[in-house]
């Protein structure tokens, strides 16, 4: 019986590392900026479409080394599955094999989407690490609105990179 996911080379795991690192020196670069603007979604957008399943690995990787530098408490946790909803988006977006006039702006959409929807995929541990009612998980959705709409637009500008980062990580690893 053969092995159906492809085995992890050398070179990726280089390619693992290398988005790692750049995960978090953009986290660390982009702090000064609106809050929720940053390249996260850019990065795993195309490590997804690049590995597919494996992406999984340095999307983890980034979010443990995340809380080791930024110390572990109840922000943290929602990492563990706030990536998850856009890592699925780009995992049914790279099964459609679309032409690049319509596979773009879908990218950007999709990253874009993941950043206005952040706030209300963070309410469910902010409400049971708090005691919120459910009246106070919507309010604390409403009241970080605003940064969710930052955050989308962040993500829809830099989600327009996806498709031809995602088209060089692809014929670099000969995966097209």
């Amino acid at each position: 019986m053969q092995n159906r996911e492809p085995r992890r080379s050398v070179r990726d795991i280089c390619f693992f590392a290398m988005f790692v690192a750049i995960m978090l020196m953009s986290r660390f670069v982009t702090e000064f900026l609106p809050p929720n603007v940053h390249l996260l979604g850019l990065l795993m957008a195309v490590l997804t479409l690049t590995y597919r399943g494996r992406a999984l690995v340095p999307m983890y990787v980034f979010i443990l080394l995340y809380g080791v530098l930024r110390g572990f408490s109840v922000w943290w946790l929602p990492y563990l599955y706030v990536w998850l909803p856009l890592w699925g988006m780009f995992m049914v977006a790279g099964w459609l094999r679309l032409s690049a006039k319509f596979a773009a702006p879908l990218y950007a959409i999709l990253c874009g989407l993941h950043g206005l929807m952040f706030g209300l995929l963070y309410a469910p541990a902010q409400a049971l690490f708090f005691g919120f009612s459910f009246e106070m998980a919507v309010a604390w959705v409403v009241a970080g609105f605003p940064f969710d709409i930052m955050h989308a637009v962040g993500n829809l500008v830099v989600g327009t990179l996806i498709f031809p980062l995602a088209t060089l990580m692809q014929k670099l690893n000969g995966s097209q």
